[in-house]
């Protein structure tokens, strides 16, 4: 359905609503095997420090944030995602991590909408905070989406597969990579291109380094998957045929090309140990969805702190274990890549011998 009819607006509400209702559905089943448990860190058991001497905080860019960790974008529009964003930006406003919110298109066209998203500056008004729009938007919607939220940087998320399984999603992507670059060129802060959960290669990082982006979120496949999303929601194509399509965060980071966009990374982080074996991998931070969704919805903004504080002590003390006193030292960790990971790197040409002696190779 176009979005521009009369109930066009009501359509759309309907949908981040069905969103994020199959996305929690998701999260109460049965864990599954993902890449980031086929990733070992090689155990130095005198090769450690203490957590006093742990600094969190992580460069990105221009940027310096106090967590490795930010509130990665999922919902706004509707009176049930407005709160969602409310309690995000409350818990991200008491500890200091960076947010992002959904994608904003809904609130460019109805003033209604855009309160689902305003709430998040009202809330959390000196955060660092990221606005979001998808692939095949203007650059004057990429300045709107800016200014309605006061946004420090703009993500454009980049979903091909989810358009393709979605009942009235676009299957025309020509456009994207030159409309891309336009907004790169115009938008009033910087870019953030991430993917939804199907990873960003390296043929598409090299790309998105060629046309001036600066910053990319790999998000990769491992965590709410938008393709079971859309197919949940049609009742005619059916696209499962696609199940397991992309690669995941670790995978996309190990096999990054240089130069490259400051990479984030995405996708199926579950606990603090997933977000440390990111950084490992190259990223400069790890978005998380899910897990931090599901916080808010069982237990508010007050649920949410509660598991920021509790990831921010395990995630200082993981970084001790490994001898890291900030995130750029897990760097020089030694990596040992195993299952569905290991052969990725191999299909690809990644020296996994290399990647298991780092420590070798470097000094404090």
């Amino acid at each position: 359905m176009n979005s521009e009819t009369p109930d066009g607006r009501s359509f759309r509400a309907g949908r981040k609503d069905d969103h994020v209702r199959l996305a929690s559905a998701q999260r109460s089943e049965t864990p599954i095997r993902t890449d980031f448990d086929d990733l070992e860190f090689v155990h130095h058991a005198l090769g450690g420090t203490s957590p006093e001497r742990v600094d969190l905080a992580v460069t990105v860019g221009d940027w310096t944030w106090p967590t490795p960790f930010y509130v990665n974008g999922m919902t706004g529009g509707t009176e049930t995602t407005a709160r969602i964003n409310r309690d995000l930006a409350i818990a991200a406003a008491e500890t200091g991590m960076p947010m992002a919110c959904g994608s904003m298109s809904v609130a460019l066209d109805d003033a209604v909408a855009a309160k689902g998203f305003t709430v998040i500056r009202e809330e959390n008004p000196n955060g660092f905070v990221m606005g979001n729009l998808g692939a095949g938007r203007s650059t004057e919607d990429a300045r709107r989406a800016v200014e309605l939220l006061g946004a420090d940087a703009l993500q454009i998320h980049i979903n091909p597969v989810q358009e393709t399984a979605m009942p009235e999603g676009t299957r025309d992507f020509s456009e994207w990579a030159h409309g891309l670059e336009l907004i790169v060129e115009a938008c009033p802060v910087p870019v953030v291109v991430k993917e939804v959960g199907f990873g960003l290669s390296r043929r598409t990082l090299e790309l998105l380094d060629a046309i001036g982006v600066r910053v990319a979120d790999v998000s990769g496949a491992g965590g709410t998957d938008f393709l079971r999303i859309e197919n949940a929601r049609s009742t005619g194509s059916d696209f499962s045929m696609l199940s397991g399509f992309g690669q995941s965060a670790l995978a996309c980071l190990l096999d990054a090309p240089s130069p490259s966009p400051v990479l984030l990374a995405s996708g199926g982080v579950r606990h603090p140990y997933d977000v440390v074996k990111a950084l490992a991998c190259g990223a400069r931070a790890v978005g998380v969805a899910g897990t931090f969704l599901q916080a808010v919805i069982d237990g508010g903004a007050q649920g949410l702190v509660e598991v920021v504080n509790t990831w921010q002590a395990q995630t200082r003390a993981l970084f001790a274990l490994l001898g890291a006193e900030r995130a750029d030292d897990l760097a020089r960790t030694d990596l040992l890549t195993r299952g569905r990971l290991g052969e990725f790197c191999r299909l690809r040409g990644i020296d996994v011998q290399a990647l298991s002696q780092r420590s070798q190779n470097s000094t404090r």
